[in-house]
């Protein structure tokens, strides 16, 4: 069975990704303890290359990295690249970016996920992405998830990716999204070793 290490020291992207691919023949760990990659890509996907390929190269296994982040409209698009850092915790990110729209009523935004498996050699096996829009709430609603999910409100479905269960979020959301585009090309990739 092959091994696949997530490059996240995030652990709820790491359980994210573990059930995601449950389906899969596939040993999924997350990357080792201490292990830091900076992000200075300027998009989702050059941050999700450079993290896969560092981890793969680190590991001696094939390496799945996301880069994911929200963009809102009328912030030109920030915290974009940036949503990992643009406080110190989620309680501070989301009071952050509420505070930036507090008298704002365009509250359009979307997530972005962006996919990378790569292999120790430094080659890049696979690369998706994934998109979800929705708007920003003017308060925190659901449990469930991490991040931003308690502020973004998925269009079409009113309700916020804390509100909604693991499938309904992997149906609506930007990683599940990107995982479905991303999941027949790992097969036929895994079919070939």
């Amino acid at each position: 069975m092959k091994t696949l290490v997530i490059a996240s020291s995030n652990p709820g992207k790491v359980h994210e990704f573990e059930n995601l691919l449950r389906a899969l023949p596939l040993n999924v760990r997350p990357q080792p303890e201490r292990l830091e990659v900076e992000e200075t890509g300027s998009t989702f996907a050059a941050n999700a290359k450079l993290k896969a390929k560092t981890v793969a190269c680190v590991t001696g296994e094939w390496a799945l990295a996301d880069d994911s982040g929200l963009s809102v409209d009328a912030l030109d698009g920030a915290p974009g690249v940036h949503s990992a850092r643009y406080a110190n915790s989620d309680p501070e990110r989301i009071e952050r970016l509420l505070t930036a729209l507090k008298n704002c009523s365009k509250r359009e935004a979307h997530f972005c996920a962006a996919l990378c498996i790569a292999a120790p050699d430094g080659r890049v096996l696979l690369e998706v992405e994934g998109r979800c829009q929705g708007r920003i709430t003017t308060a925190p609603r659901g449990d469930q998830g991490f991040g931003y999910d308690p502020i973004f409100e998925v269009k079409d479905t009113g309700l916020t990716f804390a509100e909604m269960a693991l499938a309904e979020k992997k149906q609506h959301g930007h990683r599940g999204r990107a995982f479905t585009a991303l999941e027949p090309k790992l097969r036929k990739l895994l079919a070939t070793i």
